[in-house]
């Protein structure tokens, strides 16, 4: 009998990928073996912390009573919709030609969880090692396994990713229970999404807050080019016929070049991309949401097989990495044929080998290309898109440096002195620029001929609204969340109907703004995240105890419920509408759903509903051919034409046979849903709890 390493990775496109590596071909539903090897996959998350009626029956009901909830010692449980691939993970475990495990999952703090939460419900106790690539190519794959790691290693890392999935239990659960309870309406908070919804709303008051001046300033125009005032008048003058009067003195002066400045100015190539600065360059040239630039960059990694791995906080590179730089400019050379060319012949060197720093590795290097050359023809519009933005910046960290001569001009006239500041191109290097047309140049004590000053109106500007790319780079300034993290922060903050996307722009719904008024001050400020990312980052480096950490929380927790049960503050719910529910009589509440807005009822033992707009079908009007809606009687769901007032019943008996384009659209469907990223344990049972408070 042949001893087997049971290898566990993260999604059943990565369990596969790893299979064909290692040359595992007998295909079973949940896993694939091989001569040597039995490699299985989680999806997602397949276990997550116990909610609290799994604790007390007691606790299942939402009152202030029971407030805080705090387990003596919190415990897993499986996740329902995924409980037969745990199954048969437990089963693959316990065989006896199984000696050791290996997780493959994702190298990062939650991919730990992932992993260490299925042998510990499995009771797991056979050698457990660990896979830690930053790539998911053939080569990074093989040469993995030929470094595997003892699992202990990573232990301090595993109680980093405890010590965050409880906290986030104690506060996030409590806070939004008590919130929910005391104000009659579902109200979302936890130490992440709270400041950062704070941030949005504080830009929106510095909006509300402004008032628009007029102002006037002075400019010398001298052969097309705006000289600024520098000193003799006020930059910013209040009243026109002063500035005028200054202008009209102004004009009966001799200027002159008083004094030319010159210096060189070399700016070395951007660092590669971490994930954060990713997406928010995403989001201003192509206005991707975060969700949609990590979930572009999955694919990239899994399926393509062409980026290095996208949830990193770093820019640097390992020094070993310099010996690949060939190989990755190799499977990039289409992008820029001649240009690699040259880099390739002179040695493949990094422009700047400060990228070079071990030392400022974290966890992962900069997102920078594999070894692997795309196959251009099997990605779309997006997945080239940012493949693009990786690959010109790193051909960019091998090109010369961008190099400007710049010249400062100081004009003066008896009263007052402006300034003049020209830029040349001397090279362009990694930069690239349009040709402009180079212009007049002048020489010191220069009498300038046809000097032209004039009065230029102009108003204050008003600060801008956030969007998404200014609020990662907040989320990023003060801590809050990881790069992992914050798109999905972002669209949670969303879908709880706390803030509105608008175009490019973010905005704070009025539940929003009366929430940051109701939760507690300390939540509200980024301080108390940023305060337990330090705490759990010393964790993953073994400085400090995660049992002192969870400790401080509980503490922490029942100050926050303390707080909420004798506040004094008093909530009106928006969302209430004048309609009336037809089986109880309450008012009817507007809610946001995936497939559009509905009603539904204020009495939280009602369970009523309906959509605001009717839905519309792919039934079609047999007299107008037009789209039909459907609408819901006392006989059940049928189809009306809104045009031509026909109503038609809805027959179920027919078993239509799937066309191959509605088959091809529903799998692109499947396809992408499973790609894209899977929301916590945490937040999953949140959702379900808040689900079943609003019936």
């Amino acid at each position: 009998m042949n001893m087997k390493t049971l290898i566990i990775a993260e999604k059943p496109s990565v369990g596969k990928e790893i299979a064909r590596v290692l040359g595992a071909t007998k295909n079973n539903k949940s896993y694939i073996e091989g001569e040597d090897v039995i490699v299985t996959w989680a999806l997602g998350h397949l276990l997550g912390l116990k909610m609290p009626e799994d604790y007390k029956s007691e606790w299942a009901t939402w009152n202030m009573e029971s407030l805080p909830l705090i387990p003596e010692e919190m415990q897993i449980k499986p996740l329902k919709n995924t409980a037969a691939q745990l199954k048969s993970i437990k089963q693959l475990s316990q065989r006896k030609d199984v000696t050791k495990a290996v997780i493959a999952t994702d190298a990062g703090r939650e991919g730990e969880l992932v992993a260490r939460w299925i042998l510990e419900y499995t009771k797991f106790k056979k050698p457990v090692q660990r896979l830690w690539i930053s790539s998911q190519t053939d080569q990074a794959i093989k040469n993995g396994f030929k470094q595997l790691q003892p699992s202990g290693k990573y232990d301090d890392l595993y109680d980093a990713a405890i010590a965050r999935s409880e906290a986030d239990w104690l506060v996030g659960l409590n806070v939004t229970r008590a919130l929910t309870v005391k104000y009659e309406d579902s109200l979302s908070a936890g130490r992440v999404q709270t400041p950062t919804l704070a941030m949005v709303r504080k830009q929106e008051a510095r909006i509300e807050d402004f008032v628009a001046e007029t102002f006037y300033t002075i400019q010398l125009t001298i052969n097309g080019q705006i000289a600024l005032l520098s000193s003799g008048a006020p930059d910013k003058i209040k009243d026109q016929a002063e500035a005028e009067k200054i202008v009209s003195h102004l004009n009966k002066q001799t200027v002159k070049i008083k004094e030319v400045k010159e210096k060189i100015q070399t700016h070395l190539p951007p660092l590669p991309y971490d994930l954060t600065e990713l997406q928010r360059e995403a989001n201003q040239r192509y206005q991707f949401s975060a969700k949609k630039t990590l979930s572009v960059m999955q694919t990239l990694y899994e399926r393509h097989k062409v980026v290095s791995y996208p949830r990193t906080d770093s820019k640097y590179l390992t020094v070993d990495m310099k010996e690949t730089m060939k190989e990755r400019l190799q499977a990039v050379q289409s992008f820029a044929t001649e240009e690699i060319r040259t880099i390739i012949k002179n040695g493949s060197k990094a422009t700047q080998l400060s990228i070079f720093d071990n030392a400022k590795v974290t966890d992962h290097h900069g997102i920078i290309p594999t070894e692997e050359r795309a196959r251009i023809e099997k990605m779309d519009q997006d997945e080239m898109r940012i493949y693009r933005m990786v690959v010109e910046r790193f051909i960019g960290l091998f090109l010369a440096p961008y190099k400007v001569a710049q010249t400062t001009y100081l004009l003066t006239t008896s009263d007052a002195a402006f300034k003049l500041k020209q830029e040349v191109v001397l090279e362009s290097g990694w930069k690239k620029l349009e040709s402009t047309k180079e212009k007049r140049r002048f020489k010191e004590n220069e009498k300038i001929d046809n000097p032209v000053f004039k009065v230029k109106k102009e108003l204050t500007k008003a600060p801008g609204r956030l969007t998404e790319s200014s609020l990662l780079q907040a989320m990023e300034k003060h801590n809050l969340g990881t790069p992992a993290t914050r798109a999905e922060i972002i669209e949670k903050l969303i879908s709880s109907e706390l803030m509105e996307r608008k175009a490019t722009k973010l905005t704070v719904s009025p539940k929003g703004k009366q929430l940051l008024t109701l939760v507690n001050p300390t939540l509200v400020t980024p301080e108390l995240t940023s305060q337990w990312e330090k705490s759990l980052e010393q964790i993953a480096t073994g400085k400090l105890k995660k049992e002192v950490f969870l400790k401080q929380i509980r503490i922490e927790t029942q100050k926050l419920i303390k707080e909420i049960k004798t506040s004094e503050h008093s909530y009106k719910d928006h969302s209430l509408t004048t309609k009336i529910c037809p089986e109880c009589g309450e008012l009817l509440k507007e809610r946001s759903g995936r497939e559009g807005k509905l009603f539904v009822c204020s009495k939280t033992t009602c369970s009523y509903r309906r959509f605001k707009e009717p839905k519309l079908s792919n039934k079609r009007c047999s007299q107008c051919h037009r789209k039909m809606e459907i609408h819901e009687g006392k006989s059940g769901k049928f189809f009306k034409c809104k045009y031509c007032n026909i109503s038609e019943k809805m027959d179920f008996t027919k078993n239509k046979k799937i066309t191959k384009q509605e088959t091809k659209r529903l799998m692109k469907k499947v396809n992408k849903e499973a790609q894209e990223e899977v929301e916590s344990p945490l937040a999953l049972a949140l959702k379900a709890a808040m689900e079943k408070q609003e019936k």
